[in-house]
């Protein structure tokens, strides 16, 4: 956090900052509030991180920072289990956590409906849930903690209307996993972004599933479909550069402009991709990770009562004037 901190204190050419630390305070007599005769420092801790999809580069480095941050916590041990993008195999993920006598449950859920059940499950047997990056239905859960997608939508729609297309033009979408509460939010909060400008016309928008290779293939086809089209709006950056590749077989890269979101400060990451050129502009999708093994910390070790109820993370816009700086300050390599 105080990395992300610096960094947006010292980028001030075209940084956006977001809500931060919008928190609600959760009643101890809840359920999912962790026992305090099991809490205390001293003792081992078995912590389930049930995961969406190991394939996405941005859900590796979430469980990066899950494991990094739960090594520096005596007694804490994390046992990542990967759904592979399947519904009832989450379920049974979480539902063998529970047979294992978890101490606490992070869970990033592959949809939010299919996977409500069984984290209230969890949560009604009195072991705390945290729920990172995509939401569940209800209120069976401990805490929450992500980044705003409406909000970061909103943002990349403000930078069509305002800076990418303030001309205007035809712009493709290309949305995230159907089911999924972000691939919703990043939709609506660029749908409320662009109104500013009724010059921009969303001519088509498909699911390429967080993923680069489908991704490109559903760019591919709208390529053809619609090739006078000026920008492609992915909801994250695998996506954003599975399009690219697409434009580029077609010969037409030179000619649209490409932004994701995630912003991961990694080699194959979207900052990189957009301080070398194939992507207009990134907007940070912080992981969450430690912050979650920081609220881990606070209900096993601190046998805290109460804790946020929700936190939101910050974000920013990355463009080619801040990219190199973002990447150095966000720790990459």
């Amino acid at each position: 956090m105080r990395k992300r901190s610096a960094l947006i204190a010292l980028l001030a050419t075209g940084a956006l900052v977001a809500a931060v630390g919008c928190s609600v305070e959760k009643r101890s007599d809840q359920a999912g509030s962790g026992d305090a005769a099991n809490c205390g420092s001293g003792k081992e801790f078995l912590i389930g991180m049930s995961q969406a999809n190991n394939a996405e580069p941005y859900r590796q480095v979430m469980n990066n920072d899950v494991e990094t941050a739960a090594k520096a916590v005596p007694g804490f041990k994390v046992v990542v289990a990967d759904a592979a993008q399947d519904n009832s195999k989450q379920v049974a993920d979480v539902e063998n956590f529970l047979t294992q006598k978890i101490n606490l449950l992070i869970i990033s859920p592959n949809e939010a409906k299919p996977l409500t059940a069984v984290v209230k499950r969890a949560y009604d047997q009195g072991i705390p849930v945290i729920v990172l990056d995509r939401k569940v239905e209800g209120e069976g859960y401990t805490a929450f903690i992500g980044g705003d997608n409406v909000a970061i939508g909103r943002a990349a729609g403000e930078y069509y209307a305002k800076t990418l297309l303030p001309q205007g033009g035809k712009v493709i979408e290309i949305a995230g996993l159907p089911g999924a509460t972000p691939a919703a939010e990043r939709a609506k909060g660029f749908r409320e972004g662009i109104a500013s400008n009724p010059k921009i016309e969303i001519v088509a928008s498909q699911p390429g599933d967080w993923l680069r290779e489908k991704g490109q293939s559903v760019a591919d086809a709208l390529l053809k479909a619609h090739p006078d089209v000026a920008a492609i709006y992915a909801h994250n950056d695998p996506m954003a550069e599975g399009a690219y590749l697409a434009a580029k077989a077609a010969g037409v890269e030179t000619k649209i402009k490409f932004t994701g979101i995630d912003a991961l400060p990694v080699p194959s990451g979207g900052i990189k991709a957009v301080d070398q050129g194939r992507l207009a502009a990134t907007f940070q999708y912080a992981t969450g990770g430690r912050e979650a093994v920081d609220l881990a910390k606070r209900l096993l070790v601190d046998c805290a009562k109460d804790v946020p109820r929700s936190t939101t993370l910050d974000t920013m816009q990355i463009t080619k004037e801040n990219a190199a700086e973002a990447y150095a300050r966000l720790g990459g390599a």
